[in-house]
């Protein structure tokens, strides 16, 4: 089966992206969705800061295994931060306990600052650990290892029409901004500007389901049924066999050291 990498061909958009294959990428799809799920309740369900410390290094380590772009994994990592900032601020404020320090009269827990930490850490052990095992694949490869995993077909069908057609909106959203630029309609805080906006945003709405009518019929005219036939053999290698060695008692591991 052919599998167009994101970092080694192009990205779910389309962006040509240049990359080397690396150990990860010889990985079968379906086993990757599986670990880094498992992967994934493990550190989020842990509350012991030895095991969130090793799950986020382990996330490292995936991450440098994978060959990702430093550049745009850190943009990706900062965009995530940046997001939690506000609640890593407030949450040691904000929870009862010892104080800590105190900041314009203000006390911050000790409870607080190590549930916030605790959140950090588990935070970045799933998005590298994402990045890493799922974030290289495609979009198609994505959905074709779901489907295999018998994942619900229209939790596939879902995924691979919103990827196929999110750069399709966008390009009818560029249009359309054109085409109000054309009439010299500039961005203020108005009425009219929101109005406008307003009006932007309908539009393509009712442009994106017009067009998925006419793609619907275009499909049913060459025999869709509302079924995905899958074509590719999915089997797992050696490597694949070697990889879950390592990594599934390494996950037993972590389960244990909660409970020490």
């Amino acid at each position: 089966m052919p599998q167009f990498l994101e970092h080694s061909g192009t990205s779910w958009k389309g962006q040509k992206v240049k990359h080397d294959r690396s150990l990860i990428d010889k990985l079968d799809p379906r086993l990757r969705v599986v670990l880094v799920t498992a992967f994934a309740f493990v550190t989020v369900l842990s509350e012991n800061f030895w095991v969130l410390s090793i799950a986020a290094l382990t996330g490292l380590v995936l991450a440098l295994l994978a060959q990702l772009n430093v550049k745009r994994t850190l943009r990706r990592v900062i965009a995530m931060d940046m997001f939690m900032i506000f609640l890593i601020i407030l949450l040691p404020f904000t929870t009862p306990g010892e104080a800590l320090f105190t900041v314009a009269g203000l006390s911050a827990s000790k409870a607080g600052f190590l549930h916030a930490l605790m959140i950090l850490l588990k935070a970045h052990a799933v998005v590298l650990s994402l990045l890493a095992l799922v974030g290289t694949l495609s979009a198609t490869t994505l959905g074709h290892a779901m489907a295999h995993l018998r994942v619900p077909d229209k939790l596939v069908h879902l995924l691979l029409f919103t990827v196929r057609y999110l750069d399709v909106i966008g390009q009818e959203y560029k249009r359309m901004r054109r085409a109000m630029q054309a009439r010299a309609f500039v961005l203020r805080t108005d009425m009219h500007t929101w109005r406008s906006i307003g009006y932007l945003i309908g539009m393509l709405l009712v442009h994106s389901l017009e067009r998925s009518e006419r793609i619907m019929d275009a499909m049913k005219c060459r025999g869709y049924k509302g079924q995905f036939y899958l074509f590719d053999e999915m089997a797992l290698g050696a490597h694949d066999y070697r990889f879950m060695a390592l990594f599934i008692p390494f996950l037993c591991g972590l389960v244990g050291l909660n409970f020490l």
